[in-house]
């Protein structure tokens, strides 16, 4: 057996060179060749006594050990129902390889993080400007003139938006309707005069949205008396809106009674 080269360092304990050894001759911890693996401890140790190497009682225990499981792993043995002698090594070895590696990352964490200052939470004193004990009949005056100054702020606003709430609406298509009526004997009816008899500005918009609806359905037409030769229409008094004799107006009326439709 070829013999191995050590620097002797210091090692933590006798698991720390048993997982040196592990990894130096890449030896699998679930199947170790104890010959092997008890050959080169006992190599080691005595490495370090001819050196004057000052070694613990661990390691020597160890050695004992060692020897033991391969006195067992040389004597017949029923693998079925004895356990492996190197089980319990194996998984303090296992066990020990784990925790070496956590402990290098917390010493990566500690190198990154640990010369860091956090500022420690500032304390909120208590409030004591005020320490006074007050009378329960002031208080008791004072939520009545908080609540008062509410209900006066509420009547003011109710005072405000009723007139908006309780405004009327003009639907688009009762006005359309209503202009129907109104032509469904031939006469006809200037832009000026139908957009005056609006008595307000939303009256006036659903006007104007059911001439747009009228004259898309094809129900009403808009023409002009006098046709400039540009054909532009220059003045509301010259265009009419008549009734379209092509279409049928108790089609449009009962269309239009749907309010959905606009």
């Amino acid at each position: 057996m070829q013999s191995l080269n050590y620097k002797l360092d210091r090692f933590e304990g006798p698991l720390d060179l048993l997982l040196s050894l592990v990894e130096k001759n890449k030896i699998n911890i679930d199947d170790i060749p104890i010959s092997l693996l008890c050959s080169q401890y006992m190599e080691y140790i005595q490495a370090a006594q001819a050196m004057d190497i000052e070694l613990s009682s661990e390691f020597l225990v160890m050695a004992s050990e060692l020897m033991l499981i391969k006195s067992k792993m040389l004597l017949p043995r029923n693998e079925e129902t004895e356990e492996d002698p190197r089980a319990a090594l194996a998984a303090a070895m296992l066990e020990y390889q784990r925790t070496k590696a956590v402990s290098a990352s917390l010493t990566r964490m500690f190198a990154q993080y640990g010369t860091r200052m956090i500022k420690d939470t500032d304390e909120i004193k208590a409030d004591t400007s005020f320490v006074a004990d007050h009378d329960m009949e002031l208080l008791t005056r004072a939520m009545i003139r908080m609540l008062s100054e509410v209900r006066v702020t509420d009547e003011e606003a109710l005072q405000r938006f009723e007139p908006l709430i309780r405004k009327s609406t003009v639907s688009v298509a009762s006005v359309a309707s209503a202009l129907i009526e109104q032509l469904r004997d031939g006469s006809s009816v200037t832009l000026c005069r139908y957009f005056s008899a609006a008595d307000s500005r939303s009256t006036l918009i659903a006007m104007f949205m059911a001439m747009l609806e009228l004259l898309k359905s094809g129900t009403v037409l808009l023409t002009e008396k006098d046709y400039a030769p540009d054909g532009i229409i220059r003045s509301a008094d010259d265009a009419f809106i008549t009734l379209n004799p092509e279409a049928d107006p108790d089609e449009a009326a009962k269309y239009l009674k749907d309010e959905a439709n606009f």
